[in-house]
């Protein structure tokens, strides 16, 4: 059981509230503190335009060109260090699929990928079950694995810059990752099938990946499963599906690049709606288990795409939605474009703060885990702007950021600094609550309409793309016409309650 507090793997990654988070819910409800959710603001949304669908191969490498003749085994993250791999730019993913009864699969994945450096060897990261074979642009490989690598030796080098093919077929039954931290993730098996929850590192698991947000992709996904269940993951569904026998495919389609993390396959018996939120189509499933929860969900995403792109902008992705599963794990987790809420039938505010992270996190995404408070402290501050709409400004995101701030300043919500908080506390409580309190602090700095065309630049600006720290800086003392280092310094990395900023 995870022992953080509920919200969209928000402590928040988390669904299940300890004692302490109880009681901090409820000196929130009494005007006293802790409330993780909140209202919503009716700024007009600022112009979009669209964005190609995926990323042209002619986009230069986030990585830069590297020079050894081995791609580096790991980025070099703080948090972690080993995830990812250089040397070359993933692409695409073409992941084909099978899940059988007795709970195992086979799978083969082909990677596209173009080459950063000259290449002797690289590596993918992988902790899966057994590969049986790899094969680079049609040829086979040499491979081993080490910890968490593949690593791939073609035979013959690639060219930097060339465009290239990895294929790895592997079988058995995939296992979950567990952690004290994090509780379960990665491959979930259910009561009927599996759901894949991944973040940071749970991907690979299930499936080889250059395991970074850095190096985002796009993904096809061809699931074949016993006849009568369901087979979901991101993205649009591109074909009928296709029976054969007593077997079942259906293929999936993501045309927008995701971060690893985010990949999401569901299997197993679901109510699937389908409907649309201002022309956006929405594809929701339920476990039968939460069947008297399937319209509530479908309703409720409708009408949080269509409010958070009337705050934010165009929505970046072609289809949204939400599944609920079996698994016992109280933490929801924002799956690009259809968010997965593992063991419970989600509130609104759980819905509106998985939907923002389609903005924060999975359209502008991290460059570097230590980040995190980016993703979630915008989202969680969504949801204060939300309680704001709901209550015609009667809870507003500025009483919320007060009955917070009455806290002590040894509470949770105000340790570690949420611009640093350490690997073991980059889902803790003040990286969602301090973060949107730092979000809050920057609107009262600049004032509303600087606030919101900050919003909404910065979810235009980086679209598709990566972001730091220093680039929302940046953004806003330029839309502001502030300096605000001495802000974000105090409430992202100062220790202690904030006092002065």
């Amino acid at each position: 059981m995870n022992t953080r507090a509920p919200s969209g793997r928000t402590p928040l990654r988390f669904t299940v509230v300890t004692a302490a988070a109880t009681a901090l819910a409820l000196a929130a409800s009494s005007g006293n503190a802790a409330d993780h959710n909140a209202g919503a603001h009716s700024a007009a949304p600022a112009p979009r335009s669209s964005a190609p669908a995926a990323r042209p191969a002619e986009t230069p490498s986030p990585f830069g060109s590297l020079t050894a003749a081995a791609g580096s085994a790991g980025l070099g993250d703080e948090y972690f260090p080993e995830a990812g791999n250089g040397g070359y730019d993933a692409l695409h993913y073409d992941v084909t699929l099978t899940y059988r009864e007795d709970r195992s699969i086979t799978a083969t994945s082909v990677m596209t990928a173009r080459a950063t450096q000259d290449l002797g060897s690289f590596s993918l990261d992988y902790r899966g079950p057994k590969v049986v074979g790899v094969r680079v642009n049609e040829r086979p490989a040499a491979f081993s694995r080490k910890g968490q690598e593949l690593v791939i030796t073609p035979d013959r080098p690639l060219t930097d810059g060339r465009t290239f093919t990895v294929e790895v077929r592997y079988t058995g039954r995939p296992h979950p990752r567990t952690s004290s931290e994090l509780g379960s993730y990665g491959w979930i098996p259910t009561k009927d099938g599996a759901v894949t929850l991944s973040q940071p590192d749970g991907t690979p698991t299930w499936l080889p990946v250059n395991d970074h947000p850095l190096d985002k992709a796009t993904y096809t996904f061809r699931i074949t499963v016993p006849e009568g269940l369901q087979a979901l993951a991101n993205g649009t569904p591109v074909e009928p599906p296709a029976q054969r026998g007593k077997t079942v495919t259906r293929v999936w389609q993501v045309t927008s690049p995701m971060a690893s993390y985010l990949a999401m396959i569901a299997i197993g018996k679901f109510e699937v709606r389908r409907s649309q939120a201002g022309g956006i189509p929405v594809i929701t499933a339920v476990d039968p288990a939460y069947a008297k929860h399937a319209a509530k969900l479908e309703r409720d995403t409708v009408t949080a795409t269509t409010w958070l792109t009337e705050l934010l902008g165009h929505y970046p992705f072609p289809t949204a939605g939400g599944i609920i599963d079996d698994p016992q794990l109280h933490y929801a987790l924002e799956a690009q474009e259809r968010p997965v809420y593992a063991g419970f039938a989600p509130a609104m505010n759980f819905v509106v703060h998985e939907m923002a992270h389609q903005w924060f996190g999975n359209s502008v995404s991290l460059t570097r885990w230590p980040d995190i408070w980016l993703n979630e402290g915008f989202a969680t501050y969504t949801e204060w702007l939300w309680r704001e709409h709901r209550s015609k400004g009667k809870n507003t995101a500025q009483k919320i950021f007060n009955r917070y701030y009455r806290q002590p300043g040894t509470s949770v919500i105000f340790r570690p600094p949420p611009g640093k908080p350490g690997a073991r506390e980059m889902f803790g409580y003040s990286v969602y609550i301090r973060g949107a309190m730092t979000v809050h602090a920057l609107r009262q700095r600049i004032g509303d309409e600087a606030f919101f065309r900050v919003m909404r630049t910065w979810a235009e600006l980086h679209r598709h793309g990566n972001a730091r720290t220093e680039d929302l800086i940046a953004l806003a003392e330029r839309e502001s016409g502030k300096q605000l280092d001495r802000l974000f310094k105090v409430w992202l990395y100062q220790k202690g309650k904030p006092k002065s900023w």
